[in-house]
């Protein structure tokens, strides 16, 4: 079979256009590869992720961060995203799970309110911020703490963490919070949490990736930063902000802090 001179010269330019065609495709998948889809809850994006992406950028250039932040539950099997970090049980459909950080609660609030708790029934003298879509809740603090529960002042109740926390770094009351939340304000002092006591809530920060895709190199690294960055923060966490002298020092399991809170409040002054 011999070619035209016609037929050698389209041969020539379709090759030529494969090629070209190839190129564009490898470079189509190059550039899906350098970016990593990661899920996340606002709040934890916010307040703990977002301050500390400059490390990841400088550790992995090539890999472009696109932020999912949102509530939602994907699916990650039917989704394009990489990861998520979770905060729950770790129970979800359609996932790998990996414990990234149990969860321990414990009150938080400003200096300034701080100063007036001389013990734990001085929250009775407090407000309590609430936030009312969260799975923890005051009882199971104070059982923890071997104390009946108070009946705080009537405060401020929200639907997103992030407001709770600013409320409480604005010195509006006393807030129920944990270790990533509140981390970085206890570490700069616009935050302390007054008792020294924190309780196991039963829920935990989860590592999540499709239960069917084959996992790539930047979801290996993003995990190896990422707890890396974790034990960082619980190394600073621990040293940032002492235990008052005379506290009481809990760390012990207690029941699920599941539910909303169910605390009597009362009016200013009742």
């Amino acid at each position: 079979l011999v070619l035209t001179e016609f037929g050698a010269v389209f041969a020539a330019r379709l090759g030529a256009g494969f090629r070209e065609l190839s190129q564009a495709v490898a470079l189509a998948d190059e550039a899906t590869q350098c970016t990593l889809v990661v899920s996340v809850a606002p709040a934890f994006a916010s307040k703990w992720l977002l301050p500390r992406l400059s490390r990841h950028f400088d550790r992995h250039p090539n890999v472009l961060l696109r932020i999912d932040a949102s509530v939602r539950l994907a699916n990650l099997d039917h989704s394009d995203i990489d990861i998520a970090i979770r905060l729950g049980d770790g129970k979800w459909a359609g996932g790998r799970t990996e414990l990234l950080l149990a969860q321990e609660v414990f009150p938080v609030c400003a200096p300034a309110i701080a100063q007036k708790l001389k013990s734990i029934e001085d929250l009775a003298q407090t407000c309590a911020i609430t936030d009312e879509r969260a799975m923890i809740n005051w009882e199971s603090w104070f059982e923890t703490a071997g104390v009946p529960p108070v009946s705080f002042l009537k405060g401020a109740r929200f639907t997103d963490p992030m407001l709770c926390l600013e409320s409480a770094i604005a010195g509006h009351g006393v807030m129920l919070g944990w270790q990533l939340l509140a981390a970085d304000a206890l570490a700069d002092g616009r935050l302390v949490a007054p008792f020294g006591i924190r309780a196991q809530s039963g829920l935990g920060y989860w590592l999540v990736t499709s239960s069917v895709k084959a996992e790539s190199r930047k979801v290996r690294d993003f995990k190896v930063w990422i707890r890396e960055e974790i034990e960082a923060t619980m190394a600073r966490f621990g040293s940032a902000n002492p235990k008052p002298a005379g506290a009481i020092a809990v760390e012990s399991a207690a029941p699920p802090l599941y539910g909303r809170s169910d605390i009597k409040l009362r009016q200013a002054g009742s």
